[in-house]
């Protein structure tokens, strides 16, 4: 096992997927954009009241922050935090799934009402619609100098919010390819190579549209910064050739990791924090950077309008990119860091098993697999109807 911090539970909240629920007008209230939901830049913020009350209210997903071994109540770099500013955080693990939580604070945001944090912690296609609403504030760099020069390039300019001025990557990580090489017999390398035949029945994909499409179109040799229609559809069409065929065993959400253990599948669209903990038990099972390249995502800090202590969160913000906090982190919570600054103060770590963190390419990519990574273009509001009715026909939801 890599470190003892790592939790079996921990990439959920990558894939607490639901397709459309009980939130879906939200849903797609957000998505279309409706002018009565936006919020102009001059009605977004609130008193700061961060110079007299040193407190905030952050929202995050379940095992998502560094914890005590012997005392799970404990937050080591949180706690560090706190003696050290003298600001009290209410840490509430409460964010189970992206479209809940829009569903649970949209009211107040869409009617200009405080929500009652000062910070929350969204999986960033998500964030795109947050930022298209005008529902966050953007921040005040000149108090996050650390994000200023440590924010790995790599994840500096989504296309929702180029220069990250209204997000900051929380933890970042892969959507790729996990295959278990001992039962497969040769290296996977594309993701064409999930369609050959002795695969056939034992691969799964994502039921997600946000998690699935666009690894999926990079095996089409699509660059997913700027992708089109076009590019999608013929991505839908070469997945119902093969849902045809019965090359795809079913879609799933996290459940993809038991067929993988199992050996009902071969290979499966994966991600990398999941594949660093099923390797600490099976270390046949591999996890493929595609030739044709893959996508980097985020999880991304956000200050929600109306927010009482803004100053104080974008405090906390610049903290975790301090690069000692970001290793402490990095070796509980085994994502890809968003601070490459980390991975040299784990490297001089004494005790080996942390050392080794660092030179592990799914928390610290190594440059070939840098060159590799995109952050996939978020589909656009006009878009996500259709294509979700396209992909969800093709998925069975």
């Amino acid at each position: 096992m890599l470190h003892t911090s790592v939790r079996g539970s921990a990439p959920s909240r990558r894939s607490f997927l639901r397709a459309l629920g009980g939130t879906a007008a939200l849903g797609a209230l957000a998505g279309c954009g409706v002018p009565s939901a936006y919020v102009r830049p001059g009605d977004r913020s609130a008193p700061d009241r961060s110079a007299t009350d040193h407190r905030l209210t952050w929202s995050n997903w379940p095992l998502y922050i560094d914890t005590d071994d012997n005392d799970a109540g404990r937050r080591p770099t949180l706690d560090a935090f706190e003696k050290r500013t003298g600001i009290s955080v209410d840490y509430v693990e409460e964010i189970n799934d992206n479209d809940e939580f829009f569903g649970k604070i949209s009211p107040a945001l869409m009617n200009h009402r405080p929500t009652g944090r000062d910070l929350i912690v969204i999986s960033d296609w998500m964030c795109a619609r947050y930022v298209r609403l005008g529902w966050v504030q953007r921040m005040d760099r000149a108090r996050q100098p650390d994000v200023a020069k440590y924010l790995d390039p790599l994840l500096r300019r989504p296309a929702f919010d180029p220069g990250r001025m209204f997000t900051v990557p929380w933890q970042s990580g892969i959507t790729g390819i996990a295959y278990d090489r001992r039962r497969v017999g040769r290296e996977i390398r594309h993701v064409k190579d999930l369609w050959a035949s002795d695969l056939k029945g034992r691969v799964t994909l994502f039921s997600g549209l946000n998690e699935a499409f666009a690894l999926l179109m990079q095996g089409n040799g699509v660059d997913i910064t700027r992708w089109t229609a076009n590019d999608f559809h013929t991505m839908c069409d070469q997945v119902e050739r093969e849902v045809r065929r019965g090359q795809i065993r079913r879609f799933t959400g996290n459940d993809y990791t038991k067929d993988l253990v199992s050996g009902d599948v071969l290979a499966c669209q994966a991600y990398s924090g999941d594949v660093i903990q099923l390797q600490a038990d099976n270390p046949h099972i591999r996890f493929v950077v595609p030739e044709e390249g893959a996508e980097l995502w985020s999880d991304s800090l956000m200050i929600p309008d109306r927010a009482a202590h803004k100053a104080d969160a974008e405090r906390l913000i610049d903290y975790y990119y301090n690069p000692d906090v970001a290793a402490e982190l990095a070796t509980w919570v085994n994502y890809v860091c968003p601070v490459p600054a980390a991975q040299h103060i784990l490297a001089d770590s004494d005790d080996p098993e942390t050392a080794s963190l660092a030179a592990n390419p799914l928390i610290f990519p190594t440059p070939t697999m840098r060159r590799r990574l995109a952050i996939a273009r978020d589909i656009e509001p006009t878009e996500r109807a259709e294509f979700t009715r396209r992909w969800n026909g093709i998925v069975g939801l």
